[in-house]
């Protein structure tokens, strides 16, 4: 436990004092009960002797007093605290083919753009990580709910190399498996880790995968085989096409490069995970990915100021001391 205003802690040097004033008070109402408890003047309201009870409401009117002065010092504890979440994991195509300029001003605008649109839609309880993939892929933002920092992390994608996007995926659901606390895909890829169970295609509620490519792959993996993969863990691929189905020429290396939207692929990688396939330029129809995206409660431990639940008991145990004390005897401790 840790204090926002340590300091305040010394006002708990006043308890000492307090207990030191009750002993001796309670040693001179002693001496009067020695002298006059014969008489049967000690007595409560009903006509009982009041015995050890009179200790009751000042013990808990103390014990009040004591955790209102920690309050004061702000605690906090990590505590494990349930909530509504979800993720997603934008995953980006930056392979050559996204410098085309078959959208305006290229690919790779036109998918930022989507993306920008996608992550500012979202409401707090969605976490979104980043994840860029070319012949390889690659965690480029653990999932958060800092949309400015999502947003940056985009703002920093470029064109690269080959496309795989199987490693896309993959990349992808390690991403996913590591923020759940989970086993990640084995070394190949393509083979579910044995535990958790593998769940019934398109259940892993809390969870889904945005893949923004113009489709076209050139490594392996087996984009399939790994659309399988996540399958077969229950988690959604929701497919962002891209490009134009015409296609356009580039340059790349002093080589002349025909390049286009390959639909039929990311159509196929959306049915296998129970999906659904997208096209970039209809930008409001991107809605319907967080309209499919359930949420599930997580709980996870944060660190907070616990404030108020120190008040709270601290004025339930005042409040006990000076009902007992009302009730007994007829007045406050």
């Amino acid at each position: 436990m840790t204090f926002t205003w340590p300091l305040m802690l010394l006002s708990l040097l006043l308890i000492p004092v307090f207990i030191v004033v009750y002993i001796t008070v309670q040693r001179r109402r002693q001496k009067i009960v020695e002298n006059m408890g014969s008489l049967g003047f000690v007595q409560d309201a009903s006509g009982g002797r009041v015995g050890r009870r009179r200790h009751i409401p000042p013990v808990l009117f103390l014990a009040g007093l004591t955790i209102l002065l920690v309050a004061l010092a702000r605690p906090h504890a990590v505590v494990a605290l349930p909530g509504l979440e979800s993720t997603v994991i934008l995953s980006f195509d930056v392979s050559g083919s996204m410098s085309a300029t078959d959208m305006e001003p290229s690919r790779m605008e036109a998918a930022k753009a989507a993306a920008r649109d996608f992550v500012q839609r979202q409401p707090g309880n969605v976490e979104i990580g980043v994840v860029a993939f070319s012949d390889g892929g690659i965690s480029v933002q653990t999932p958060t709910k800092d949309q400015e920092t999502i947003l940056a992390a985009i703002e920093r994608l470029t064109p690269q190399r080959g496309t795989s996007l199987g490693s896309g995926i993959l990349a992808s659901l390690n991403v996913i498996a590591l923020d759940r606390g989970e086993l990640p895909v084995t070394g190949d890829g393509l083979t579910p880790p044995p535990t958790p169970t593998p769940v019934p295609y398109g259940t892993y509620i809390p969870a889904a995968i945005v893949l923004l490519t113009d489709g076209e792959n050139t490594s392996n993996p087996d984009p399939l085989e790994a659309a399988l993969a996540a399958a077969q863990q229950g988690v959604r691929v929701y497919t962002i096409g891209v490009g134009s189905a015409a296609g356009t020429t580039l340059t790349v290396n002093d080589f002349t490069v025909f390049t286009q939207l390959n639909e039929p692929m990311l159509q196929q990688i959306a049915s296998i995970t129970d999906g659904m396939y997208f096209n970039a330029q209809s930008e409001e129809d991107l809605r319907e990915i967080y309209e499919n995206l359930d949420v599930q409660v997580v709980v996870k431990p944060e660190k907070t100021e616990i404030t108020s639940v120190f008040t709270g008991i601290s004025i339930v145990l005042m409040l006990l001391g000076g009902a007992f004390s009302l009730v007994w005897f007829s007045r406050l401790p």
